[in-house]
């Protein structure tokens, strides 16, 4: 009886979350909380613990990064990103997405390659190289540049004090065992695409639609002038204040004892990361807006602080839901797979793999998950090394970056198949998810 209900749950969460990602937006956000309704006023389990430090984050660093947009920084960051992939283009399966990765890995949002692709993408036709080649892995490095960001919502749900952060793991481990790891297995996919489809002038689509003068090859150098580099100084103090926020996030995370401690009732403690990162990008927000006049204003209207807003909304309902329903069950599951998991760690990382396809959000993954890998026993070092499994969402063609990476290939060769499974992104996805978990693994195996 006790399994019956168990299952009867996990249909429930399960099919809330699918109407969730169909309904799109803050979808996931409201129907995770009719889960948590169903789950705590019919099914009677204690509600989990809210994520209000993920949330939190996400509103700090979001308001920095929305302000560093409404004072041009991100267009001055797309310039110097242009000029330098124009002056290597034999070279943009690997710069490309290495260019993609770094800008995720500073701002902590896969959102920011949405400049960068027209880019690589017009690069490479210029080039008479295959765009499908660096978009893919370009579009899937944008993903592993969030797990690893020092300022990434994932990453602040990952070291969270109720999470692995009140186990012994700080920002520095996540940046040493992730980043290493996500730069090899991008070397590594770019790689392997090189080699991946037919060269750009046999290809059928492209010769059909330079056929029909849907593209006209001799005027594609033309496209790329309106992409070179104009510095606007205001701009540029917005790039700096921002990257000095970022370095003190990285500073106080990776060295605890310079964040302040305070001693109540002879109890000596330090403040926690999150509300250090919750401090000093807040404050950034409000230097990027002295240094460069911009309009506060244009901050809430851009497509940064949009997105974040609507990952907090769905992070606060879906990851409440999927924390009251593997917490309300914790018994059952440690009963049922413990040794299972303990034996094979990495069949959770499938889990993880799996969850973040029907959440479309690394945070919310590791959020939902990464409370039942604890209560499982599963090494907090082996969960770290499992972190890029949370960018499964690549699995199925319909994320915002692969739509995008997909319209602004002019040739066509950047596509769903057939069967839509069979897509532009699949190899790429799966090349970086397996070897950025191995090299994770092997980092924490020889260097712990």
């Amino acid at each position: 009886m006790a399994t019956a209900l168990v299952f009867i749950q996990l249909f429930f969460v399960l099919a809330l979350i699918f109407i969730g990602a169909r309904v799109g937006s803050i979808g996931l956000g409201i129907y995770g909380m009719v889960g948590v309704f169903i789950l705590v006023f019919i099914f009677g389990l204690q509600p989990g613990k809210l994520p209000i430090d993920v949330m939190l984050i996400i509103v700090s660093v979001i308001t920095a990064a929305a302000a560093l947009q409404a004072a041009g920084g991100l267009d001055y960051l797309v310039g110097l990103a242009a000029r330098f992939l124009k002056s290597h283009p034999d070279h943009i399966t690997f710069y490309g997405p290495l260019t993609t990765w770094l800008f995720c890995l500073v701002a902590g949002t896969a959102h920011t390659s949405y400049s960068l692709l027209p880019i690589i993408s017009e690069i490479a036709t210029n080039s008479k190289i295959r765009p499908e080649r660096p978009m893919s892995v370009a579009t899937i490095a944008a993903s592993l540049g969030i797990t690893g960001s020092p300022v990434s919502a994932a990453t602040a749900a990952v070291i969270s004090t109720d999470l692995l952060g009140g186990r012994g793991i700080e920002l520095k481990d996540i940046l040493l065992i992730c980043i290493p790891a996500s730069l090899i297995a991008i070397l590594v996919a770019s790689f392997v695409q090189n080699f991946i489809g037919k060269n750009l002038e046999k290809d059928p689509e492209y010769l059909r639609r330079v056929k029909e003068g849907i593209i006209n090859p001799e005027k594609d150098a033309e496209l790329l002038q309106q992409m070179e580099l104009h510095p606007d100084r205001r701009a540029q103090y917005s790039v700096f204040a921002f990257l000095l926020g970022v370095f003190l996030v990285v500073l106080f995370g990776s060295v605890p004892s310079l964040r302040p401690s305070f001693t109540v009732d002879d109890t000596t403690t330090r403040i926690g990361m999150p509300e250090t990162i919750e401090i000093i990008m807040m404050s950034t927000a409000a230097l990027i807006l002295i240094v460069s006049k911009a309009d506060v204003k244009k901050a809430v209207q851009g497509n940064v602080f949009a997105a974040g807003m609507n990952a907090m909304v769905s992070i606060f309902g879906i990851a409440w839901m999927g924390d009251t329903f593997f917490n309300g069950n914790l018994a059952f599951f440690k009963t049922h797979i413990a040794d299972i998991v303990s034996q094979y760690p990495f069949l959770f990382s499938v889990a993880l793999f799996f969850m973040s396809i029907m959440l479309f959000s690394q945070a919310a993954t590791v959020r939902t998950l990464y409370p039942l890998g604890i209560g499982l026993g599963i090494s907090p070092l082996a969960l770290v090394a499992m972190f890029p499994a949370v960018n499964g969402y690549f699995f199925i063609p319909n994320y915002p970056t692969e739509v995008a990476a997909i319209n602004f290939d002019r040739t066509g060769t950047t596509r769903i198949g057939r069967y839509v499974l069979n897509h532009s992104f699949q190899l790429a996805g799966f090349i970086t998810t397996f070897v950025s978990i191995g090299v994770g693994y092997l980092i924490i195996t020889f260097f712990y």
